[in-house]
């Protein structure tokens, strides 16, 4: 069904109960009457970021002018900014925190609105001790790292997984074991002592494309990003980045590089050796908690996406930079908008 035919299904329904002004799905005839009138000005870029101390600085910039009509339209919690960025028709919206918040989100956004792609920024942890704070990283993949199945005590790595013959879980994409992070060793051979925690095993996300059969499902671990929002990317990495915040510099000044892999969980991680675990086994860069519920999304709804995140520190310490991270978060943020700005600019030029 097309996203018109929808909408005018929507209004009808809205009208057609006994003159109410609502419908039972919370839709009013004057929302409806706006996101109308608002497509009918589109196709849009879809600017989702996660939070105001990400989104700020973007519509601080001389580069975005609001919508004079019509500067926003709020829905189901969320505030969807219309406007241009750098002469660009934009819809930016802020998701909250986790990749549930990022989720409904993006569907919300490509779901009511006519939306040609979506661009997806902000900071992140940093997983790759070869970059520092301040760097933008632009992936080519994401994943969801926090999708599981728990294998039980006394299971091996060659044991099946309940369910694995249905096609519902898999052994395809690695696993965490517990027991190579003790503590202690075993006192005669030296050997790692059991853990009872056994072991996890990452699991693909179960997806139901547009262009797929109705409730047949499909599986989507590495996501990947648009190729040429991609190929685009790569010009941005001749932007000069800031570095310093008043008098405080960073060692070198930050770049802008494409990476390989990024991935998302509803985790903050600030453990050391999970990061170097996440770097090592997945080739991974930046680790936040919304990017791949974006690109899971927009990969469901056929839409082109990429994602740009700036590091605002190393997740774990073990850095000389760890305890200026605070210092450093705002210029993370202002340069994930400045590498936006020229990633928007170079789109559609």
């Amino acid at each position: 069904m097309g996203r018109e035919l929808f909408l005018g299904l929507l209004v009808a329904l809205v009208v057609g109960i006994g003159g109410c002004s609502r419908a039972y799905g919370e839709v009013s005839q004057v929302t409806m009457t706006k996101i109308g009138r608002v497509n009918e000005e589109g196709p849009y870029l879809g600017i989702v970021v996660p939070n105001a101390f990400e989104m700020n600085p973007l519509l601080q910039s001389p580069s975005f002018m609001a919508d004079t009509e019509l500067p926003y339209l709020d829905f189901s919690g969320r505030r969807f900014r219309i406007g241009e960025v750098e002469t660009v028709k934009v819809i930016i919206v802020m998701t909250g925190l986790s990749m549930l918040n990022a989720g409904v989100t993006t569907q919300l956004l490509l779901s009511l609105f006519k939306v040609s792609g979506v661009v997806h920024y902000g900071i992140a942890g940093n997983a790759n001790p070869s970059l520092q704070i301040g760097d933008v990283t632009i992936p080519q993949y994401w994943a969801h790292t926090g999708l599981w199945s728990w294998q039980r005590y006394g299971d091996g790595s060659n044991d099946e997984l309940p369910l694995e013959s249905n096609g519902d879980y898999t052994r395809k994409f690695g696993f965490l074991e517990f027991s190579d992070y003790n503590n202690k060793t075993h006192a005669k051979n030296g050997k790692s002592v059991e853990n009872l925690l056994n072991r996890v095993w990452f699991q693909p996300e179960e997806t139901f494309p547009v262009n797929g059969i109705p409730e047949v499902r499909q599986h989507a671990y590495w996501v990947p990003v648009d190729k040429h929002y991609f190929q685009v990317a790569k010009k941005v990495q001749d932007l000069k980045l800031r570095g310093c915040v008043n008098s405080t510099c960073l060692p070198r000044t930050p770049m802008v590089v494409r990476v390989k892999r990024g991935i998302s969980a509803n985790v903050f991680v600030d453990n050391g050796a999970y990061r170097g675990f996440l770097n090592s086994k997945f080739n991974a860069t930046p680790i936040d908690m919304e990017s791949a519920a974006v690109a899971l999304v927009c990969n469901q709804q056929q839409k082109p996406f990429i994602a740009i995140r700036a590091l605002s520190d190393l997740a774990g310490g073990g850095s000389a930079l760890s305890n200026e991270a605070d210092i450093f978060s705002s210029l993370a943020a202002q340069n994930a908008v400045d590498a936006l700005l020229k990633f928007i600019s170079l789109l559609f030029a």
